[in-house]
């Protein structure tokens, strides 16, 4: 009787095993996704591409379960899913920006209003509404930037119609007497 010397040649003429370090995919990404996430994230330039990235890869992944016959390199797999993916992406992207000379610039439409004079009226409303009591800047808000009838904002304030009536009215008369909002006069 000959005994082998070599025991991973012999091993090796023995039909291979699968060596299952997952019971399942489900089960392997439970235990992974937190590193593979991290990787991805590497690989991306936020949060959200970093998770879309992550799933492709899993995809490919899932779709060549059957096929990975060692469990335990699963990592080495995914990860270079996760590369070559984002390779991809990152050759297909479309460049919507060019460079030019002169930045085009729309024309101005006669009678318009100024945009930034525009912006500057917006903040100053809303520095003036800020100064008012949090009831009455509550019911400006809901009646004028929520558009809820008087009774509506009454019913979501727990208060009378009047009560709303007489708040709104002596909100928008100190709103009326704000210095910041002479623009508009």
């Amino acid at each position: 009787m000959t005994t082998p010397v070599c025991t991973s040649a012999s091993n090796a003429a023995a039909p291979m095993t699968r060596t299952s370090a997952y019971p399942s995919f489900t089960s392997y990404v439970r235990a992974r996704r937190p590193v593979l996430l991290r990787t991805a994230r590497s690989l991306t330039a936020n949060a959200s591409d970093a998770e879309d990235l992550l799933q492709t890869a899993l995809t490919k992944t899932y779709v060549a379960w059957e096929r990975i016959e060692d469990h335990r390199a699963l990592d080495g797999y995914v990860r270079r899913a996760l590369l070559n993916t984002r390779t991809s992406q990152w050759r297909k992207r479309r460049v919507d920006e060019f460079a030019c000379e002169e930045l085009p610039e729309p024309e101005p439409v006669p009678g318009a209003p100024d945009p930034a004079e525009q912006q500057a009226l917006h903040d100053a409303m809303w520095r003036a509404i800020a100064k008012l009591p949090a009831r009455q800047r509550a019911m400006v808000v809901l009646r004028y930037y929520e558009d809820l009838s008087e009774a509506q904002t009454a019913e979501v304030l727990g208060v009378s119609v009047g009560t709303v009536k007489s708040a709104v009215s002596r909100a928008l008369g100190k709103l009326r007497e704000d210095p910041e909002l002479d623009l508009v006069r």
